[in-house]
């Protein structure tokens, strides 16, 4: 542990959350009751470990096609650990940011997102980021809009476009690309998460579900990260 190099930037795609559920015969949202006290402690961890930003997947634009069931009961989630983060964020010195579309939330989710993003907004350890109705094209889709529209008002010229003003409209634009994504319960797919910012991140794939991840698994990813030969994009 003491010769890890640590990754700055971790981003994970928690996949399993049904499946754990029905192996033991329970319904789909106790996967997610569960899967929420491991972002909690993974949350933690990766504060202790030295990690400075964490961003975690945590519900889709595509997660609206869900059963009206599943989906009351994530926004109901939600509500709940909206205060849960909110103790964990002050006992670890740990800033909340959001990104993706909010608008489509409850007013009092919305309100929830915003009270944790100002109230943990002055904490200056890990910065944990979590994409909530997120959709990658869906982001790219709403940063090139304001670009256009900037480039229209003559406060940019098209000519002036490089990489860095594409990643400037972003909803990541104050943070930088991941080092290491991890995507638990063995599926090996990016499903429309971060593609910009992940184009020269190391991948991990964990078999584990993700209610069964925890601080060795986490530890196994960045041994793995510290294997690869990084001379490109993040490379330290």
């Amino acid at each position: 542990m003491e010769n890890l190099r640590i990754p700055a930037h971790v981003a994970i795609i928690m996949d399993g959350n049904g499946r754990w559920a029905k192996k033991r015969g329970l319904p789909r949202k106790m996967g997610h009751v569960e899967g929420c006290k491991v972002v909690e402690q993974t949350v933690e961890d990766a504060a202790r470990l030295g990690i400075q930003y964490l961003t975690v997947y945590a519900f889709s634009t595509e997660n609206w096609k869900r059963s009206e069931d599943e989906v009351d009961a994530l926004m109901q989630l939600f509500r709940y650990y909206a205060k849960r983060l909110l103790k964990i964020a002050n006992e670890n010195n740990v800033r909340v940011k959001f990104i993706g579309d909010i608008s489509r939330f409850a007013p009092d989710i919305i309100e929830g997102i915003r009270s944790l993003e100002e109230t943990s907004a002055k904490n200056t350890g890990l910065t944990f980021c979590i994409a909530v109705n997120y959709g990658s094209r869906d982001e790219i889709r709403r940063g090139m809009t304001r670009m256009m529209e900037d480039c229209r008002e003559g406060k940019i010229l098209p000519s002036e476009v490089t990489e860095e003003t594409i990643s400037s409209y972003l909803d990541t634009a104050d943070m930088p690309d991941p080092d290491l994504l991890i995507r638990t319960s063995g599926e090996e797919r990016l499903s429309n998460f971060i593609l910009w910012q992940l184009a020269y991140s190391e991948f991990y794939f964990a078999d584990v579900l993700w209610p069964d991840f925890n601080k060795d698994e986490l530890v196994k990813a960045i041994e793995a990260y510290n294997g690869r030969d990084r001379r490109f994009g993040n490379a330290k």
